[in-house]
């Protein structure tokens, strides 16, 4: 009798244990925050202003969370990496040539990770 008890104990808590990895993992993947990077290639060249990245952005309809000057580069945050694919398409048309526009170096692992997959996606097939 005792021992159906530990076993059935056992068992809830492992299933418990495990439902929590589980959750902890789709929390951590849900968090796609994105940053873009915009710097001059041309050394003493100025970076765009935020207002007209803005202009930009919001002109095609693409949402972000923030614009920061930062030294010599132009930090956009956005709440996915599908946005800043998209506003990545967009600054390359819209600014005039002379700027490197890339994504920041993401510290979450498995936001870099599905950052990649998605990006890659597009050239397969």
């Amino acid at each position: 009798m005792r021992q159906k008890r530990w076993t059935r104990l056992t068992l809830v808590t492992g299933g418990a244990l495990a439902l929590i990895s589980l959750c902890v993992a789709l929390s951590a993947l849900r968090n796609t925050e994105s940053t873009l990077e915009i710097r001059a290639t041309a050394q003493g060249a100025a970076i765009p202003d935020g207002f007209s990245v803005w202009h930009h952005l919001d002109a095609n309809g693409i949402r972000f969370k923030s614009i920061t000057p930062q030294d010599d580069i132009l930090l956009i945050k956005f709440d996915s990496s599908a946005q800043s694919e998209a506003a990545k398409e967009v600054l390359y048309r819209s600014l005039p040539h002379g700027f490197t526009i890339a994504q920041q170096e993401e510290d979450n692992l498995a936001s870099s990770w599905l950052s990649r997959i998605r990006s890659e996606s597009r050239h397969l097939g």
